[in-house]
């Protein structure tokens, strides 16, 4: 038996028990009436017929079995009534539906309307047959007084009147009361639920009499309250009711939660959907805090099933009826019309102007004649102003407006006695690599380039002669009122130092310059602003082999120079470091002489010899095969050793050296030596073989031959050393 089964049968028994009870009292009540009745019938017979039933003795045994047959017949109608009590138990269980309550509730609603004259009068008919002749086991009889179609109508009513609800099922309820925490639904049972109110914040007009879903939560708690909850109904409905409304393009009503990156969440349906900012009005958003607590009307614009994600647009209600105003509006345009508009956005780029439900963007470019840095300098929001149309697209729904397009054009106004050449002033605006823009009235700007900035041919940034607020003087170089144009000058405030060069800087005179550069064959040098010049590497040094500037000097440091030559056409100076001492190599002519030794440093090795530095800071070259030390051994770096010059160049300003050689000539100036010395003894030998000729033997002719021999063979070595030297 289900729950709706049990509770309608233990109604069914509730009211069959008190219609058995009023049964019961009126029973009892009509039994004590018809005794009463009985009594005064009985008073009222005669006492002679008393008199004379006594008196007649011989009928006294007939009365006694008259009797005797009374007690037989009142024994059977009490077994009759148990018979019938047992019916009525086996009744009572077949009539627990509802059906049969009915029937029960029909029958007792006509008892009572019965007048008790009625049972009185039944019970005098009764009485008139005999007491003794009443049929008792009528009086707990149940009679069925009315029809079975009458008893289904009556069924029907009942049903009508007590709803069967099951518990975790939704239903409609009506909302009878309310206040400020609870609101108390009807839904048909026995009693009424309470549900928060928090569950109906989406819905500030609720009031009662309204219908709303209801989720039966349990028919009865703990103390005996039904449970009902608004927010799991929704739940429940909500996908269906999100899904309609966007098939259906419904309006639907959502309350505002809480703000969240980008835009809204929003509670619809008991669904938290996200409403985007731009989708919230036309309009910017400013203050999204403001919207939040309120509930507003939405279209469901997008669904997302695989993540449970719903999107809703309140600026949808609105873009429909917006459009329409926009194809009016732009209708009537016309090129060069003045509009009044509010200022609804402003970007770095430009400013949004609302038309009245058409919006036109103000370029940046367009707001002024002067220069603006961003729009804001300009306009401020909400601001109202008039502006001018300069163009629109009625595919594309865009419209240009203009502001600065109100007034004349400032180069309309400027002085018509301005000429090229003239001196300006003005104040610097942009600032950029290539030079800088001077605005000499609002809206007339003239460019200055970097290349007029200064007579210097060294093109540098224009940040380094000025910054953005500075203010200029200028000349003007060229001036163009068509297209609106010019450009100016500042060094055309100073002299041109070339044009006075000559006399300033003449050849041979020696003057102070910085260095500014290096390439790989020389130095730039700036002698004044405007006036450069080059130092060719072989002008550095005397005596020094320069392979780069760098080992020279640094960038940035102060240098003596010689003006060695002048080209003013082409503004250049050839410029000399050298050429400040007299050359020394008139003097190292006399020094460093072919075989001389001097003590020297090597100071760099190369893959065919070494650089040694000699006295006075002269440098000289030394062959790999010339490093060779007496033991064998090669010469290294910052080793100091006697060397001996093999050549001198005083043109080409180079002195080829060797270690080798110094050795080498000692060994052979010793050769030479005991060579002379022999030579001097053969002499002398033969001084005394030619006097003692007469006494010549044998053996000493064999010793001059031997003799002989030595010298020829030391003859020969020294040639071969001699070619090799040569050859080397």
């Amino acid at each position: 038996m289900t729950e709706k089964e049990k509770d309608a049968t233990l109604e069914s028994a509730e009211i069959t028990e008190g219609v058995e009870n009023k049964q019961a009292e009126q029973t009892d009540a009509n039994e004590v009436e018809f005794k009463a009745e009985a009594a005064e019938e009985t008073n009222e017979v005669s006492e002679p017929e008393a008199e004379s039933v006594v008196a007649e003795t011989p009928e006294k045994v007939e009365v006694t079995a008259e009797a005797e047959n009374e007690e037989t017949a009142v024994k059977a109608k009490k077994e009759k009534v148990a018979e019938a009590k047992t019916e009525e138990a086996e009744a009572e269980k077949e009539e627990s539906t509802p059906e049969v309550v009915a029937e029960k509730t029909e029958k007792v609603s006509k008892s009572k309307a019965a007048p008790k004259k009625e049972s009185a009068a039944t019970a005098k008919k009764s009485g008139d047959v005999g007491f003794e002749d009443f049929d008792w086991a009528v009086i707990n009889n149940k009679h069925d007084d009315y029809k079975p179609e009458e008893r289904k109508k009556f069924a029907d009513l009942y049903d009508e009147t007590l709803s069967t609800i099951a518990e975790n099922e939704c239903i409609d309820g009506t909302v009878i009361s309310m206040n400020k925490r609870e609101v108390v639904i009807n839904i048909g049972y026995k009693s009424e639920g309470v549900v928060s109110l928090n569950e109906f914040r989406y819905n500030p007009d609720l009031k009662p009499g309204d219908t709303v879903e209801i989720y039966v939560e349990s028919k009865e708690d703990k103390k005996g309250q039904l449970l009902l909850s608004h927010k799991k109904a929704r739940a429940m409905r909500s996908w269906d009711r999100v899904n309609s409304a966007l098939e259906q393009d419904e309006i639907i009503k959502g309350y505002i939660k809480c703000r969240t990156k980008g835009g809204m969440i929003v509670d619809v349906f008991g669904i938290e959907a996200f409403l985007p900012g731009s989708q919230i009005d036309v309009k910017p958003i400013r203050d999204y805090d403001a919207f939040v607590g309120k509930t507003m009307e939405f279209k469901v614009v997008k669904i997302n099933h695989e993540f449970k994600n719903v999107v809703v647009s309140h600026k949808a209600l609105i873009e429909a009826e917006l459009e329409q105003q926009k194809k009016e509006i732009i209708a009537k345009l016309e090129k060069g019309q003045v509009l009044e508009g509010t200022v609804k956005n402003i970007t770095s780029y430009g400013v949004f102007i609302d038309l009245g439900g058409v919006d036109g963007l103000i370029h940046i470019t367009d707001l002024s004649w002067g220069r603006v840095n961003h729009p804001e300098e300009i306009v401020q929001l909400d601001q109202k102003l008039n502006v001018v149309i300069l163009d629109f697209d009625d595919d594309k729904k865009r419209i240009a407006l203009g502001l600065k397009q109100l007034n004349a054009h400032p180069w309309d106004s400027l002085s018509e006695t301005l000429k090229v050449g003239d001196k300006v002033k003005g104040k610097v605006v942009v600032m950029a690599d290539y030079g800088a823009f001077v605005e000499i009235a609002t809206g007339v700007e003239g460019l200055i380039h970097v290349s007029e900035m200064s007579w210097s041919q060294h093109l540098r940034s224009a940040q380094e002669f000025m910054k953005v607020g500075d203010e200029v003087e200028a000349v003007v170089l060229t001036l163009d009122r068509e297209e609106r144009k010019m450009s100016l000058g500042i060094k055309q405030l100073k002299a041109d130092p070339w044009d006075q060069i000559g006399e300033k800087y003449a050849i041979g005179s020696k003057h102070t310059a910085k260095v500014r550069n290096f390439t790989n064959f020389g130095v730039f040098v700036e002698i004044e602003e405007g006036v450069d010049g080059l130092i060719h590497i072989s002008d550095l040094s005397w005596t020094r082999k320069i392979k780069h500037p760098a080992e020279f000097t640094t960038i940035g440091a102060d240098i003596e120079v010689v003006v060695l030559e002048i080209d003013k056409d082409n503004r250049r100076l050839s410029l000399g470091h050298k050429q400040l001492e007299e050359n020394p190599w008139d003097v190292f002519e006399t020094l460093f002489e072919v075989d001389s030794v001097h003590e020297g440093t090597i100071v760099e090795m190369t893959d065919k010899g070494a650089i040694v530095t000699l006295s006075y800071g002269v440098e000289g070259f030394v062959s790999s095969k010339h490093l060779v030390k007496e033991n064998g051994q090669m010469a290294k770096v910052e080793e100091k050793l006697p060397f001996k010059v093999m050549e001198f160049s005083k043109g080409s300003k180079k002195i080829v050296l060797s270690h080798t050689r110094v050795f080498e000539d000692e060994k052979k100036n010793v050769e030479e030596t005991k060579e002379k010395t022999q030579k001097a003894t053969v002499k002398k030998v033969q001084r005394n073989i030619s006097t003692n000729l007469e006494k010549t033997t044998l053996g000493d002719i064999s010793e001059l031959a031997a003799l002989k021999d030595k010298m020829e063979k030391s003859q020969k070595k020294k040639k071969a050393d001699a070619k090799d030297e040569e050859n080397a």
